[in-house]
Order: structure tokens, then C-alpha cells, then sequence
């Protein structure tokens, strides 16, 4: 593990430190470690924070030009910082940003499923595969798969070892195909318009977003689950291992420079029935989240966490956490974000500046943080 030492005021005005033997620093004492169990990660416009979870303290401020985004490794340790050049190991418990990077063009999405991490690289094609419990000491044995176009898309290995890859060039993307273990294809389905994002729900059901619904993968088959408009797109989904229902975002309006719905949609991948919720406030693609027992989450514009019953897809409990707010015109400008971990969820406020932790199951804030900067993506180990 890497160190470094945590200075006081109090020690550097004595001009000395005593080492943990007794003697003086000169003698090389070992410095503290640090340790950040429950590390909470959030980038801002220049940099990385990394906060405790429980505290929401800021234990380090790592700077980081350029628009960084952030994905748990999969390991319980890492987070993967994707830059400009490709997705760059950061150690949360230990607080240090390494050098260590998977190398990628136009770095994309990261999915942990099975005990394997896959990262996709949006300007070659490229699939990496790998497995998290060996990063920390280097790069990892990888192995890797390229599309047959460069495309924005998303890939996941099931624990069969079968890939599901998303399908498309730079004008298309029009649905996904499966690979087995020695990566010959075994199934394809063209029947989604603007693939987008994934989720697993139980029995290792896979759904993939489309413009006119979703497409669900499960037992070596392909089932299409059509929206009820003609247009209606599914890019940002969160699903949940123990649960058959996924929780999605809804927009109805293909000409819009920026639809700022208030419907999410509920799946019910055994049923395949699609139902849409009126929550009665807009949201964005940061917004939605799943409790520890299943449960939707969404952040609303109207500045509350709203809980979801995804088998009677109903809201049965609000929370107001933040102040209301509206969604940025660009993507990448910083916005309310939800990232949950067990019972708790964290709520930024990039307008305010500050990370809020409450309970899920009651409302109670249980944190709360000032910060330098901005807030923008968040993750957690």
C-alpha cells in the first residue's frame, strides 16, 4: 500500500516529530497510512476528490485536468477514472491516483458483473475483460475483443463466460449480439433502434435500452419489450440482482434539444410488461438509483430523493434532500448526482457545493459536507 504522512499544525510548530520509537523524525519513522474503508469518490471540474463515507470528510483532493468520469473496478478497492487517454486506476482505500491505465480511445462505459469487469472504448471498438481482484500491483492479464465498428456501446460477460456486445458504427446502433467463451457469435437480435447502457436484474436477465423499449436477454434468448409511443427511449437504466424489475429513464419526444421528462419507466423482465410512472418531476441521467432491498430511486429536479415500489410502480415516500434545480443544456456539465451504497444514499448539490448521506429507509441525513469545487460523478467502493 502507499503512504504518505499526515501532518498537524501542532507538529509542524514544534519543528520536530517523534517517530513512533521514541526518537526524532530525522531517524526515518514510518509515516501513516492511509486508510479509507467506505471511500466515497466525486469528480469536479480539475480534479478527484476522496471522501469518507461516513463523514463525507475529504481525505484527499487529487488534481486531474480535463472532464473525468468515475466507475467502481468491481473490486471493493478501485475506481476507474476515465480521462481523456483511458480509464486510470485510482486507489479509494488508500486514497492515491496511479499511473496504471487501460489505455483507450474515447474511454467509455465500465460494467462489473460476474467478478469480471469490462471496459469499452467508444473510439476503437476495443472489449477489455479482466478480473478486479488483480489489479493493485499493475495492470492485470486482460483479454480483449473489438467490435466490428467504432461505436458508443456497452458490453457484459455472464457468468457462463457468454459476451453481450452492443452492435453499430458512427450513423447506428441497432441492437446487440452474443458471443459464447471462445467469442463465436450464438445469438443477435437488430430489433433496438439507439442501443444504449445495460443492467442485470435476477436470474441474470440482462436489459439493454432501445429508442422504442428495451431488449432483455436471459436463458440464450432475446425478448423485445416495446415502449407504448412510437418513440419512446430507454438509455439509463438501474437493475438489481435480487429483483425481476428494472428501473428506467423515458423520453417521448425525438425532436426535442432537451426532453426533460417526468416519467420513468418499470420492467418487469418475467412479465415483460412496461409500465410508465409519472413521478411528477424531471430528472436526468444521474438521477435514478436502487435501494438495498430493491427499491427505485430518483433524484428529482424538484430537489427530492423519491422512493419507488417497482412491483406496484408507485412512489411511497419522498425525501427532501437539496434545493430545486434544473438540468444543464450540456451533458457534461455538472449536475445533481444519487450513488447508493447499502442503506445509505449520496445526494451532491454541485449549486451549493456540498455531498449530502441520508438513509434510505427513513430520510435522515446522516452527513453532510462543504467542498472547494463542484461536485459532479460520484461512485464508491
Amino acid at each position: 500500500m502507499r503512504t504518505r504522512t499526515l501532518w498537524t499544525p501542532a507538529l509542524l510548530s514544534t519543528g520536530l516529530v517523534l517517530a513512533a520509537c521514541g526518537g526524532p523524525a530525522d531517524e526515518a519513522a514510518e509515516p501513516d497510512a492511509v486508510e479509507v474503508e467506505n471511500a466515497l469518490v466525486a469528480t469536479y471540474d480539475g480534479g478527484v476528490y476522496v471522501l469518507d463515507g461516513d463523514t463525507l470528510e475529504v481525505v484527499e483532493d487529487l488534481p486531474l485536468e480535463g472532464f473525468n468520469r468515475v466507475n467502481p473496478a468491481g473490486d471493493g478497492r478501485h475506481v476507474l477514472v476515465s480521462t481523456a487517454t483511458g480509464f486510470r486506476v485510482l486507489d479509494a482505500t488508500a486514497a492515491t491516483l496511479s499511473d496504471d491505465e487501460f489505455a483507450a480511445a474515447k474511454a467509455g462505459h465500465v460494467v462489473n458483473h460476474a467478478g469480471v469487469t469490462v471496459l469499452f472504448a467508444d473510439g476503437s471498438g476495443e472489449v477489455t475483460l479482466f478480473d478486479p481482484q488483480d489489479l493493485g500491483d499493475g495492470l492485470p492479464d486482460t483479454e480483449t475483443f473489438t467490435t466490428e465498428h467504432p461505436h458508443h456501446g456497452v458490453a457484459v460477460e455472464l457468468a457462463n463466460g457468454e459476451l453481450l456486445v452492443t452492435l453499430g458504427d458512427e450513423e447506428s446502433r441497432p441492437g446487440v449480439q452474443v458471443l459464447d467463451a471462445e467469442r463465436n457469435e450464438i445469438a443477435r437480435s437488430e430489433e433496438c433502434p439507439g442501443v444504449h447502457g445495460e443492467s442485470a436484474a435476477a436470474d441474470e436477465t440482462i436489459v439493454v435500452g432501445c429508442e422504442d423499449g428495451v431488449l432483455v436477454y436471459r436463458d440464450g434468448a432475446f425478448t423485445k419489450i416495446d415502449s407504448p409511443d412510437e418513440y419512446g427511449r430507454i438509455g439509463n437504466s438501474r437493475g438489481h440482482d435480487d429483483s425481476p424489475f428494472v428501473l428506467g429513464d423515458y423520453k417521448s419526444d425525438p425532436d426535442a434539444e432537451l426532453e426533460r421528462p417526468t416519467r420513468v419507466s418499470v420492467i418487469d423482465t418475467v412479465t415483460g410488461e412496461l409500465t410508465l410512472l409519472d413521478v411528477g418531476t424531471s430528472y436526468t441521467f444521474r438521477s435514478l438509483a436502487r435501494g438495498p432491498g430493491g427499491e427505485g430511486l430518483l433524484l428529482g429536479t424538484d430537489g427530492a430523493l423519491h422512493v419507488i415500489d417497482m412491483e406496484h410502480a408507485s412512489v411511497t415516500a419522498s425525501y427532501p434532500v437539496i434545493d430545486a434545480w434544473e438540468e444543464p443544456l450540456e451533458w457534461q456539465e455538472a449536475r445533481p448526482a444519487v450513488f447508493v451504497r447499502g442503506d445509505t444514499a449520496y445526494v451532491s448539490d454541485p449549486a451549493a457545493q456540498k455531498i449530502y448521506a441520508l438513509d434510505v429507509a427513513t430520510g435522515e441525513i446522516t452527513a453532510e459536507t462543504d467542498l472547494p469545487n463542484a461536485p459532479n460523478e460520484m461512485t464508491g467502493i
